[in-house]
């Protein structure tokens, strides 16, 4: 059971074209969003559609597959871990995110 734990599968379209950053050891991070859709029926028995943006990261090899390969609008799959950070603003205010940190991607777009 301990492969099921902090592991995170998402199918869905990307949001903007990946941030990409380059460090001066050479190692290269991914930096977008995803949108997923779920459809369901409200109390009335409207159909509603929602959807949820995920914010997503990825390091090395991954990272440079998604600088080549992946763009705006783009339909991709993915695998990874929640990973919740803080950081502080240029005001020094504190901000904390969750992201999912990739490890695994897919690509479903035949273009």
């Amino acid at each position: 059971m301990s492969t099921l734990q902090n592991k995170v599968q998402l199918i869905g379209h990307v949001g903007q074209t990946p941030e990409i950053k380059k460090f001066d050891n050479g190692k290269k991070m991914a930096r977008f969003s995803l949108a997923t859709n779920d459809v369901y029926f409200n109390g009335k028995g409207e159909k509603v559609e929602q959807t949820y943006w995920h914010n997503l990261v990825a390091w090395g090899k991954t990272a440079e597959l998604i600088e080549n390969y992946v763009d705006k609008g783009k339909q991709i799959a993915v695998e990874g871990k929640l990973v919740n950070r803080s950081y502080e603003t240029e005001k020094g205010e504190k901000r904390f995110i969750s992201e999912v940190s990739i490890n695994e991607i897919m690509f479903l777009s035949k273009n």
